[in-house]
């Protein structure tokens, strides 16, 4: 059972991780890395029993900053990102 509970938390992670290099590419953001924050066993009677995995994900909107979000996971699938307010990169050519 610890064998398979590594094994599976492994999963989360780089399903976590899959999940964070899209989204940046989805937003035009650039993925820097991710952390894993906590995963815990959860009970509702909607979902019955699932790891709820919260992620630190860093990422920069201008290839300078760099900022910090969250990804929670339910099992392996992405529920919700949060992003704090990010500077953003506008290549806007000005005209002499």
């Amino acid at each position: 059972m610890i064998f398979w509970y590594f094994i599976y938390l492994r999963k989360i992670a780089e399903s976590a991780r899959k999940q964070a290099t899209k989204y940046c590419q989805k937003e035009n953001l650039q993925y820097i890395a991710i952390a894993r924050r906590s995963s815990r066993l959860r009970f509702n009677k909607q979902m019955g029993i699932f790891w709820l995995s919260i992620f630190d994900v860093e990422f920069s909107g201008d290839g300078e900053s760099s900022y910090q979000g969250t990804m929670l996971l339910h099992g392996l699938k992405l529920m919700d990102v949060e992003l704090p307010a990010y500077r953003i990169n506008d290549n806007v050519t000005q005209i002499h």
